[in-house]
């Protein structure tokens, strides 16, 4: 199994690469996706899969141009409705990649299609997150871009993210790894820290515990 974080300073955002046994997943690819498609070349694999965290405000998406050079369908959870052909998975569906296995959790706050993806390796271990705009290093997400006039508010979402980190991240071991989907500069967070990359355990003293 390979993690890669493809980290675009620019943006302060992170796309990532997972690979085993020749099969590929890529987690919200920007708009450019050749990176992609040559780092799969490089290890003779085949991208399998396009994850996407939620609809993303803040950079253009590559994973429509992707799933049309690959064939890779393009993946959502609950509350997704677009306009373009992609799968829209249910909470805790997984998706087998190889060996290991990808499990979707709808984390709803930031976003109500908000997802985070948790990477099991090939003997059943929860390893990673792919926590999106839900969980960040130093800060979770803000609850107040998805507000839509006189059907949810500020206050809705945020009750919405409460639950989400509680009942779906927390119960997490401290050794899951947290990638999330930006860092330091982005406009998703106030708070967040320069590195890109830390375990749950260290979060959950920091912005998950009170």
């Amino acid at each position: 199994m390979k993690v890669e974080q493809i980290y675009t300073g620019c943006l302060a955002q992170g796309a990532y690469y997972i690979e085993s046994k020749g099969e590929v997943a890529i987690i919200d690819p920007l708009r450019e996706v050749k990176p992609y498609i040559n780092r799969a070349k490089l290890d003779d694999a085949k991208i399998k899969y396009i994850f996407e965290t939620h609809f993303h405000a803040d950079f253009v998406s590559g994973h429509v141009t992707l799933a049309k050079e690959t064939g890779a369908p393009i993946i959502y959870s609950p509350n997704a409705n677009p306009n373009f052909e992609a799968i829209i998975a249910e909470d805790n569906q997984e998706f087998k990649l190889g060996e290991v296995t990808i499990k979707v959790l709808h984390t709803p706050g930031h976003t109500m299609e908000s997802t985070t993806y948790l990477l099991r390796d090939k003997d059943g271990k929860d390893y990673a997150i792919f926590s999106g705009d839900t969980l960040f290093l130093g800060d979770v997400g803000r609850p107040d871009l998805a507000q839509k006039m006189g059907v949810l508010t500020e206050k809705d979402l945020a009750g919405f993210l409460y639950d989400s980190l509680r009942e779906k991240i927390m119960p997490l071991s401290d050794d899951v790894i947290v990638y999330p989907a930006h860092g330091a500069g982005s406009a998703c967070g106030k708070n967040m820290m320069k590195e890109t990359v830390d375990t749950l355990g260290n979060r959950e003293k920091n912005e998950l515990r009170p």
